[in-house]
């Protein structure tokens, strides 16, 4: 897309430009993902600690050129026969978890108990007693603020931010297994799990997937924002069909005028379910007319935070497919396929492209 001169764009719009709600910066929505206890950000000197941002955060609904946060989705066992230890990156300096140290300390204050493993991280149970690990409140799996250069980083550097994000998952689990200061209850339960030794068995058990959440958007034909997802949800090009909360991680972590830490960026509300256009895989009229962009698809932040799920994707590039096999067969420039062929075809296909049909599936119970 960015190398055939297409509009693309990334960060945050403001709330202006597309009349979103939820765009630009936010305020606190849900406790979850937040410092829920006072937890001061500086060192002794009155510098800001490891994984501190700067700031300023910006105004309620300024937009900018941050991205959310980027982790790893760590699969690991409490089979001990399957268990390989969490490793300790080469880089590995105690100092970068201070803060958590400190919200550790902080939280067990609070709640007249150490913190569970589970008040640290989503822990969803897999087959085989394993378990897929995404980011849970203040300070988890996400490396928030590392993932700002990525969309446009050249590759030398984007493997630089990969390495980056690596070294703070890796010690992240380190620091939570090993280091003195934490609670020896926490550090015990940490300790009955590790990494899955049949699992990514080529990179040292390691997910070889950093997983990108959101990176350039296309500017295209059409762009979906927060009405297409939650009151203007019918589109005469559908393709397909999303349902999912528009949801998005914190971008920002930065200290208070008060002297606290927060976090800043997270977005969580339901939507409708919604259609997918066409259009919103098509470059603008003129910039060209043989590509189709089905994942960096065109979107502001707050609508691509509900389409950027993998079901949509598949969704997304199967429509895709179809429509290129269609453009050949037909000699014509994607733009110009014949809409209801296409939907036609999809169709054929099991596609879900109107709620009718939706609920004719469920009730007819649809199997491969």
């Amino acid at each position: 897309m960015a190398q055939a001169g297409v509009t693309y764009t990334w960060g945050r719009e403001s709330t202006s430009e597309y009349g979103e709600s939820f765009a630009g910066v936010r305020g606190k929505q849900r406790p979850d993902h937040h410092f829920n206890v006072r937890v001061s950000p500086y060192a002794a000197d009155g510098s800001l600690l490891p994984e501190v941002s700067a700031g300023p955060k910006g105004e309620m609904g300024q937009g900018d050129k941050k991205v959310q946060a980027y982790g790893f989705r760590m699969c690991l066992t409490n089979d001990k026969s399957n268990e390989v230890p969490y490793p300790r990156p080469d880089n590995y300096n105690p100092y970068r978890y201070e803060l958590l140290k400190r919200l550790i300390a902080a939280l067990s204050k609070a709640k007249g108990r150490p913190p569970v493993m589970r008040e640290m991280m989503i822990m969803s149970p897999l087959k085989g007693n394993k378990f897929d690990i995404n980011n849970f409140g203040g300070f988890s799996t996400d490396d928030i603020g590392a993932s700002w250069e990525y969309p446009t980083a050249d590759s030398r550097r984007q493997a630089e931010i990969w390495k980056e994000h690596y070294n703070y998952d890796a010690g992240f689990f380190y620091f939570l297994a090993n280091d003195p200061s934490i609670p020896l209850s926490l550090r015990n339960e940490v300790n009955e799990y590790g990494l899955a030794k049949d699992e990514f068995i080529d990179n040292h058990n390691w997910p070889w997937q950093l997983y990108i959440r959101e990176g350039r958007r296309m500017v295209g034909q059409y762009v979906m924002t927060q009405k297409d997802i939650e009151h203007d949800l019918t589109k005469s090009d559908s393709i397909g069909m999303g349902s999912y909360p528009s949801d998005s991680h914190h971008v920002q972590r930065v200290p208070t005028l008060g002297g606290d830490v927060e976090n800043e960026g997270e977005m969580s509300d339901a939507t409708e379910p919604y259609q997918i256009p066409y259009r919103m895989i098509l470059p603008k009229t003129g910039e060209t007319d043989n590509l189709l962009v089905p994942v960096c698809f065109s979107a502001s932040h707050v609508a691509y935070s509900t389409i950027r799920m993998e079901p949509q994707y598949m969704i997304i590039g199967q429509a895709a497919g179809v429509a290129a096999a269609m453009a050949v067969h037909h000699s014509l420039p994607v733009g110009k396929i014949p809409i209801p062929e296409l939907q036609k075809r999809l169709l054929k296909e099991r596609a879900i492209l109107s709620l009718p049909l939706a609920a004719q599936a469920h009730e007819q119970g649809w199997r491969k």
